[in-house]
């Protein structure tokens, strides 16, 4: 099915560029892209397992499709799981993010790979005269979703960029008239505040970690550019989009659900995704939480006028004294103080029996603990206030461009033993 729609588009738009890998400046039009993927061989073993950010991505994967043999793509140094017993109509395996727990193996038929393509195509409008511009990686969620399977399904050229260093991405977009930029928070900070957010960016995307307002409002009073925020999940792809033209009022708000995408809630007020992306389910083991075209998310929201608004995950909730608190609710006042650049929240065991957790805030910015607490009293109450502050220069984020609350509060249950 992917292979018989790849050639479609590669047929229908054989003499336009398909590739172009800044790299080398070498170049590939849909029908030299379609004959290397012709010639290729696959490789070795039932699982072709794709690596990297280079040209080799993405002529493995039409290899893999051609000889009808399931995909996993790998981060760089990732290890190639252990996959036997692969039902025939699985065609892609996925990482999960393991923001919350172990990475576990997502399982998608075609079908359902391609209908997160048509979601996310139709709803953003991704177009053949804005190439994507590739920084993000193409072995994660974001990446093989809006910019390999664009490519491959859509007819969106694709432009592989190096690195995300500010002027790898100013010279890889200076050869386009516009291109479509997806990327994450901590690459559209460091690309303003360079100055080097490239002039032709005609649509910008923003996912992998929640998108701070400061940020987002920053980058449209310096440039008119609206970043406009993207929730997904390995399970089920796109989710919501917010495709407004002004910056968010409301850092919670995820904007309206994908274009044939169903959103509700269950009994624990956590987010229910039904579309025809979700994932056959995890692999080897399985879970209610994803089955029969269903992803139960662990993400506590509110649907309010056809917008989503996230409200934190269940399992991050802290316990204080009985009450609970989202650390995102703490975190979206930290981000509003003028010196606080990034933050991160999170639930630590407590001294004190009696409040089961503290809360711990860890800070990146000029300010004082006792000038940050007092500016939360004033818009929260006393109990949500952290007792624990760390401050730091930056807050690192992983391979997929997400911060771990679980890497942080194990490091710090490290440091208090």
């Amino acid at each position: 099915m992917l292979y018989e729609r790849w050639r479609q588009i590669a047929g229908e738009r054989r003499g336009a560029t398909a590739l172009r890998d800044a790299a080398s400046g070498r170049r590939w039009t849909f029908a030299e892209l379609l004959a290397a993927g012709e010639t290729r061989a696959a490789g070795a073993g039932k699982i072709i397992f794709p690596a990297g950010h280079s040209p080799e991505f993405i002529f493995e994967v039409l290899a893999a499709w051609r000889e009808n043999r399931p995909v996993c793509p790998l981060e760089a140094g990732q290890l190639a799981p252990e996959i036997s017993r692969a039902p025939e109509s699985i065609i892609h395996f996925k990482f999960t993010s393991a923001t919350t727990g172990a990475a576990r193996l997502v399982a998608f038929t075609a079908g359902q790979l391609a209908a997160d393509a048509e979601n996310i195509v139709a709803t953003m409008g991704l177009r053949a005269d804005w190439p994507n511009l590739g920084v993000v990686s193409l072995a994660h969620s974001y990446g093989f979703s809006n910019l390999v399977l664009p490519l491959l399904l859509h007819g969106v050229p694709l432009v592989l960029v190096p690195s995300p260093l500010p002027e790898a991405v100013r010279r890889a977009a200076e050869m386009e008239a516009g291109v479509t930029l997806a990327a994450v928070p901590a690459m559209w900070r460091a690309w303003h505040e360079a100055g080097a957010i490239p002039a032709n960016v005609r649509l910008a995307v923003s996912a992998g970690a929640p998108l701070p307002l400061p940020l987002e409002s920053a980058v449209f009073q310096a440039r008119g550019l609206k970043l406009h925020n993207f929730l997904g999940a390995s399970e089920c792809g796109g989710i919501a989009y917010d495709a407004s033209a002004v910056p968010r009022a409301d850092a919670a708000c995820a904007g309206p659900p994908l274009q044939n995408v169903n959103l509700a809630l269950n009994a624990d007020g956590c987010l229910m995704v039904r579309s025809e992306a979700v994932a056959e389910g995890y692999w080897p083991e399985k879970s209610a939480a994803l089955a029969g075209g269903v992803f139960q998310t662990g993400d506590l929201a509110e649907l309010q006028a056809g917008q989503i608004f996230l409200r934190g995950r269940l399992d991050d909730q802290i316990n204080v004294a009985g009450r609970k608190v989202s650390p995102e609710i703490i975190e979206g006042v930290l981000l509003a103080h003028p010196q606080v650049r990034d933050c991160l929240v999170f639930g630590a065991a407590s001294g004190d029996a009696g409040r089961a957790e503290t809360i711990v805030a860890v800070v990146a910015g000029d300010a004082v603990a006792a000038e940050l607490k007092q500016f939360l009293l004033v818009q929260l109450p006393a109990w949500q206030v952290p007792r624990d502050w760390r401050f730091v220069d930056s807050l690192p984020v992983n391979a997929r461009g997400k911060l771990s609350r679980r890497d942080w509060r194990q490091r710090f249950d490290a440091e208090a033993g």
